[in-house]
């Protein structure tokens, strides 16, 4: 049975709109993140998701809420956001200053997770979701999933599902609180729609 997953960004926290690395820290969203999810429920809404997972982390489930989905959510601890490590809090310019032309993902972070790990995370979760398809009692026709999270365990996420290099992430920009959609053409899996910010249904 074909399935689809539907990946959100949180929106908006303080450190998201100043650019800073936020992993483990369990920042809340702003207004105007709180506007977004609002807005993305709209977009949802009236849709039958199979299951909806969400990261352990405040901003991903007041995201979650807010959109409509907290009731059904069940909290998923691979959807967490990379750790850091020490470079928690800080900006790309600020680690740069400290490490010329350092990216996250050839460099990595010291302190906290590697690439490989958060890659770990990501197979774990597009396991979880492909496995509903395969499910005797699933609804017929698609099975759509929704999950809640962060920019780079989605990016990871999504390289992870079109089977590539978790590297490939880096091409894959995510605004807060704009779905994207996982699925595939045919066997072969597929970007279905990505960073998506505008105002019509999602599916």
């Amino acid at each position: 049975m074909p399935v689809r997953l539907v990946v959100v960004r949180h929106g908006q926290t303080a450190w998201s709109r100043t650019g800073r690395h936020t992993g483990t820290t369990d920042l809340p969203l702003e207004e105007e993140g709180r506007v977004q999810a609002q807005a993305l429920g709209s977009r949802l809404a009236g849709h039958r998701f199979a299951e909806v997972l969400v990261s352990p982390l405040r901003r991903a489930r007041q995201t979650c809420a807010l959109a409509g989905f907290g009731e059904a959510a069940t909290v998923v601890d691979d959807l967490a956001e990379w750790d850091y490590g020490e470079y928690e809090g800080l900006t790309t310019d600020e680690i740069r200053s400290r490490r010329p032309g350092w990216t996250i993902w050839r460099d990595g972070v010291p302190g906290g997770e590697t690439l490989a790990d958060v890659a770990a995370r990501a197979d774990r979760v597009v396991a979880r979701v492909r496995a509903l398809g395969e499910r005797p009692d699933g609804p017929g026709g698609t099975v759509d999933v929704l999950a809640f999270a962060h920019a780079h365990i989605l990016r990871v996420l999504t390289a992870r599902w079109l089977g590539e290099s978790s590297t490939f992430g880096a091409r894959l920009v995510l605004g807060p609180a704009a779905p994207s959609v996982l699925g595939a053409e045919r066997e072969t899996p597929a970007l279905l729609r990505w960073n998506d910010t505008g105002t019509g249904p999602v599916l």
